[in-house]
């Protein structure tokens, strides 16, 4: 049996799939920069914090490493209107993508944190620097260089990650496709484009994260 392909149809919906690349990356951006805020803020309890705040953030990372994302957006979603906190999927979606990126980024950072020389460290608290000013001057700033890559990774990660959150309606590209692939019936088609979407997008964004280094990185820390 031979199949005939037809793009047609894809190339007819085109606006559609537009509209899903455009809110996935606008999704996908609001949730790297709630991951960031989640990270920095787990890796500095973690580092200066009080031991409960340090066992709670470690509760955490250890609680969102290990299970499912799917799992984690259905419990936003679907579990938390049973105690009163109801959102919009797409509110959902960041919010889940942005706890799930924050717990990965912040062991990330921690790395690069744990890389940096005592002697630096113990040099900047000898001038009577506090915690959170070492933290801040002493550590941190070396500490996202060295580890930029990594970080840069998850964050692409964090994008394609973002098709998952379609199981809750989200509007994004994977539940445009869906919606296009559920009347055409060409589901080779759909994809086949959708995942050139998908490359376009994240080549884009790591063009971005690029830019964001030369920019923030170009003078030794």
């Amino acid at each position: 049996m031979t199949y005939k392909f037809d793009f047609a149809v894809v190339l007819a919906s085109f606006d559609i799939l537009a509209k899903g690349c455009w809110l996935t990356l606008q999704m996908s951006l609001a949730a790297i920069a709630l991951a960031m805020a989640i990270a920095l803020t787990v890796a500095l309890v973690r580092r200066v914090g009080p031991a409960p705040l340090r066992w709670i953030a470690k509760v955490y990372v250890e609680a969102i490493r290990n299970t499912p994302f799917l799992i984690q957006i259905f419990i936003i979603y679907f579990g938390l209107p049973t105690i009163g906190i109801r959102m919009d999927p797409t509110t959902a979606a960041i919010i889940g993508l942005g706890i799930n990126g924050g717990a990965y980024c912040s062991e990330i950072i921690r790395g690069g944190i744990d890389s940096i020389h005592k002697g630096q460290i113990e040099a900047a608290l000898a001038l009577s620097l506090t915690p959170f000013q070492v933290f801040r001057y002493v550590i941190l700033k070396p500490a996202l260089r060295a580890v930029y890559p990594a970080l840069g990774s998850q964050f692409i990660l964090l994008l394609l990650t973002s098709s998952i959150v379609s199981s809750i309606s989200a509007n994004e590209l994977t539940q445009a496709a869906q919606h296009i692939e559920s009347k055409s019936f060409r589901s080779f088609e759909v994809y086949i484009v959708v995942t050139g979407l998908y490359l376009a997008m994240t080549m884009a964004l790591s063009w971005l994260l690029k830019g964001v280094f030369r920019l923030s990185f170009r003078y030794p820390a």
